[in-house]
């Protein structure tokens, strides 16, 4: 099964052995030991030991009791008893019924009590029963309904189904979730996750628990929604219940499919998340998150700086180090970075030697700086750090002069020239005269580095332009000239006009998760296709903005908007009918006409000519947001046709990124949308970048076709391999018999593998891609995609 690249973190992988006691209860006189666990009769949850390894010993392992996703293969914990309180020995602790009728966990070997449920009990007997909601409850056995203490009023890092997060005003009682120290470590971590009431108005906050200030608020709940979070009215997953009166205020949801696996969650990073569990991937997909990565207090610990657009986000200062590799390792970075050369402050009377500064341009200033009246320039601002022995850096500009004492939290590293970004500026951090000259030294090599590069890359260019501008002089004027018509052109149609020319919707030519598309004829001549929103939310207004804006793009490889129809809560899309249907049909069905070599070229290059377009050449940046084999469309020609732009996103061109919600289809997500980061045009190129290895070996990605070994190999790593092997060759699709173009699959391939970098940065744009297919460009071998390999697994390494 493939391993998609949805997965940016590691939970706990432990297989559970097959149990030798399974029941729903523990009554008094019962033990939970071992392999024993209690399942719910729906068989979703299930309550058990699990072990992590200890960093103490390499023999003992800390033991947990916790309740897991029980269908799930991955060891998954929604709730854990002791997370702060691990059992530690060779042997695994036991659960069982207290004398007072708590449910207590022991040690073994001296049966000292490690936990207990602490609840205030006068039956006389009780039991423990794992409800199938994942509900832990403390009954009393005469009277089941009588619950003593329940698990869903203490949550730990999952908000399941049907539990509240909230406050009882009666009891004081807080229900929030706090997140975990790292990825292995069940012991709460450093971020919280409450609801907050305030003279009525009723938020969720994110806060360090270190912090009383939150970093990221819900906003109000207005009747409908919390304010921040208008797309709770769109989704499909769940329904929701928020109640606030005199006794509590508290939000809870329940699941409209109980096939469903979901979990809401406070992740590690600080921030919330929403996983489904997809069975046909068998992993955790993301559908959500909130806030961006460094928007989240101390996420990178002191004296970091934090990238959206990087991955990993934090890094180090200059002159500093990681505290704690181990830490990062687990993904807790809270621990930041620590100095290599600790600071002069004054005592070197070498004025050489004394502390400098190092500028730190294009970043977001950290929000506890102290403003120094009466300071009238940079140096003065410069001195009055220098002068203070726990100052550590300082900014001067429009402002005037702030200083910062002690450590450096929460600078954000911008990009430089960024329009969007007007709110960088440069930072000078104070560091030893040691650690100034060496950066200084290594900048002169970078420098004349990057010199000879530049140089060579200019000349390059300017043969080219040379080259090319005699034999096509419209090639430079094509990227300047850009037609746009004062109205779209599109037809708006009467609902009973397509009612009518699809015959009652009658001839169904697909379905896609927006809607159902049919085929029709207008005027007993035009073959069309009709495009059915089911369930459309969008109002009106937006509708037809919408519609206007896809109505002016005009191209060869974009399927054409002919019109729409907007009727109550009707929304029509009408396309014009393409005759060979979608790229999926002849890839991966058996019974299809098998595409030919220069035909899949043909396609590739269409396909990346209609991205570059919507990319470069409209008037908005538009992001498809979904490139896949389903959504290109194919004519009678066979020249493809970029269709379904129902997740568009139009960027006004001042902007070059943008922060959304959770988009696209598995197994073509770039990692920008799991990291919840900012998403430019490059995530297109990823998708695009998948699209192109399919298309070339004719099986979906997933394909256990082209495995060598016993082993799984996750095929876009098995090809960047082969391309370093020189053995790209031997996965092109068998179908075609070697009738191939050997050295335009060498091409394809490595241009794919550029296209899947995990870093945005390192993919190329599509217009490049274009010239790299027409062999205007040299295209080198690309590296191994690391994250690719991480999540897939590296058979090379064996």
């Amino acid at each position: 099964m493939a391993l998609p690249i949805t997965v940016l973190f590691l939970l706990f992988t432990l297989h559970i052995p097959a149990s030798c006691k399974v029941t729903d209860t523990i009554s008094a006189g019962e033990t939970l030991a071992g392999n024993d666990r209690l399942v719910s009769s729906n068989g979703k949850f299930a309550l058990g030991f699990f072990p992590t390894s200890s960093k103490s010993s390499h023999n003992a392992s800390n033991w947990y009791l916790g309740i897991w996703f029980n269908q799930v293969p991955k060891l998954t914990p929604a709730w854990v008893a002791n997370g702060d309180e691990p059992v530690t020995g060779p042997t695994s602790p036991e659960a069982t019924i207290s004398g007072d009728g708590n449910l207590v966990i022991l040690d073994q070997a001296t049966k000292s009590i490690i936990w207990s449920t602490q609840a205030d009990i006068t039956a006389n007997t009780t039991m423990v029963k794992l409800l199938d909601n994942g509900n832990l409850v403390l009954q009393n056995t005469s009277n089941s309904s009588v619950v003593l203490w329940q698990s869903f009023d203490y949550p730990t890092n999952t908000h399941l189904a049907g539990a509240k997060l909230g406050r009882n005003k009666v009891t004081g009682l807080n229900r929030r979730l706090v997140s975990r120290k790292n990825s292995v470590d069940p012991a709460s971590g450093m971020y919280s996750y409450e609801l907050t009431d305030n003279n009525g108005s009723a938020r969720f906050i994110l806060a360090a628990l270190n912090s009383s200030i939150p970093y990221w608020s819900s906003g109000e709940w207005n009747g409908h929604y919390f304010g921040s979070i208008p797309e709770m009215t769109g989704q499909r997953l769940i329904d929701f219940t928020f109640v606030n009166n005199d006794e509590e205020v508290y939000f809870t949801y329940t699941l409209l499919d109980n096939a469903t696996i979901m979990r809401f969650m406070l992740d590690i990073s600080g921030q919330t998340k929403i996983f489904l569990w997809v069975e046909h991937v068998q992993d955790w997909v993301p559908i959500y998150t909130n806030p961006k990565q460094c928007d989240v207090y101390g996420i990178c610990g002191a004296f970091t700086a934090c990238e959206e657009s990087k991955l990993p986000i934090c890094k180090c200062m200059k002159g500093f180090s990681v505290r704690s590799p181990n830490d990062w390792e687990l993904d807790d970075r809270t621990g930041g970075c620590v100095r290599n050369t600790p600071l002069d402050c004054g005592i070197n009377r070498n004025t050489s030697m004394q502390d400098r500064f190092h500028p730190m341009p294009c970043v977001g200033l950290p929000s506890n700086g102290q403003i120094i009246e009466d300071v009238t320039s940079a140096g003065g601002c410069a001195q009055v750090c220098l002068s203070n022995c726990t100052c550590t850096a300082y900014y001067y500009g429009n402002t005037g002069c702030s200083v910062w004492n002690d450590e450096l939290i929460n600078v954000k590293q911008l990009k430089c020239g960024d329009i969007a970004n007007t709110d960088g500026a440069t930072l000078y951090l104070r560091l030893a005269a040691k650690e100034v000259q060496s950066i200084k030294s290594s900048g002169r090599s970078i420098i004349i580095g990057v010199a000879v590069t530049a140089s060579v890359a200019s000349f390059a260019l300017a043969l080219f332009l040379i080259a090319k501008i005699p034999r096509n002089k419209s090639w430079l004027l094509g990227h300047r000239r850009k037609n746009f018509h004062s109205g779209s052109g599109v037809i708006a149609f009467r609902h009973a006009d397509l009612q009518h020319a699809t015959k009652n919707f009658s001839d169904k030519l697909g379905a896609g998760g927006f809607g159902s598309v049919f085929k029709g004829l207008l005027n007993e001549s035009t073959v069309i296709a009709v495009k059915r929103l089911d369930g459309a939310r969008q109002g009106e207004k937006q509708f037809r903005a919408e519609v206007g804006s896809i109505g002016i793009i005009q191209h060869i490889n974009l399927v054409k908007l002919i019109g729409f129809c907007c009727e109550g809560d009707r929304r029509l899309l009408v396309y014009e009918h393409m005759p060979n249907l979608s790229l999926d049909t002849h890839l991966f069905h058996s019974d299809a006409t098998v595409l030919k070599w220069s035909i899949r070229y043909q396609i590739a290059l269409g396909v990346a000519r209609g991205l570059a377009y919507l990319h470069d050449s409209c008037q908005d940046c538009i992001i498809h947001c979904d490139i896949k084999p389903e959504n290109i469309l194919l004519d009678a020609s066979f020249v493809p046709k970029i269709a379904d732009f129902g997740m568009a996103k139009f960027l006004g061109r001042e902007f070059t990124q943008v922060l959304t919600t959770m988009r696209g289809t598995i197994g073509y997500l770039a990692p920008e949308w799991i990291s919840g980061t900012v998403i430019t045009s490059k995530v297109d190129v990823y998708s695009y970048g998948m699209v192109l290895l399919e298309i070339i070996s004719g099986t979906r990605n997933s394909s256990k076709e082209f495995a060598t070994r016993d082993d799984y190999e996750y095929f876009p790593v098995l090809v960047a391999h082969k391309l370093l092997d020189g053995d790209a060759g031997s996965l092109v699709d068998q179908n075609l018999h070697g009738d191939v173009d050997l050295e335009q699959v060498e091409r394809a391939f490595r241009v794919a593998c550029w296209c899947i970098q995990d870093n945005e940065l390192d993919r190329p744009t599509m217009s490049e891609v274009v010239q790299y297919l027409e062999g205007l460009l040299e295209v080198g071998i690309p590296p191994v995609p690391r994250l690719l390999q991480a999540i897939a697994g590296n058979p090379y390494s064996k």
